[in-house]
């Protein structure tokens, strides 16, 4: 039995980490939304959860080397957009453009960097929610 209940509350410990560390990463997330200038090209922050994904370019995302400039390359932060009723059904839209990878400020780079973690940490949790809801159709 008291197994069992250290298994609960390790659980329950465990996601309540998991919103507070959400609720945080929100906040940040829209403090970067500014920072990057990504509020002048998507108005409205909520909006950018519409988007199927957003990308970087110019720039690593992988762990292994996170941040490290790609020589030659310019830094962009894209947003892929989905519609299932036009013919082409992807596109990437530009959300902001910074120029020479190599030559934007390191402290920007960096920011960005972090946008877009962030953005990809807190939509994970959005696809979370969104299959947990699918399998409740499951349920009888």
């Amino acid at each position: 039995m008291s197994s069992a209940l250290d298994r609960l509350k390790n659980l329950t410990n465990k996601i309540s980490s998991y919103e507070l560390a959400r609720k945080t990463n929100m906040s940040r997330l829209k403090d970067l939304y500014v920072e990057t200038g990504i509020n002048k090209k998507v108005e409205n922050f909520e909006e950018l959860f519409l988007f199927k994904a957003i990308n970087l370019s110019g720039a690593s995302l992988l762990e292994e080397n996170l941040g490290e400039v790609k020589s030659g390359k310019y830094l962009q932060v894209l947003a892929i957009s989905y519609d299932k009723s036009a013919h082409i059904k992807s596109k990437n839209i530009s959300l902001a453009y910074y120029g020479r990878a190599e030559s934007v400020d390191v402290s920007l780079k960096d920011k960005v960097v972090e946008f877009i973690i962030r953005y990809r940490f807190e939509k994970s949790f959005m696809t979370l929610e969104h299959y947990n809801d699918m399998l409740e159709s499951f349920s009888q």
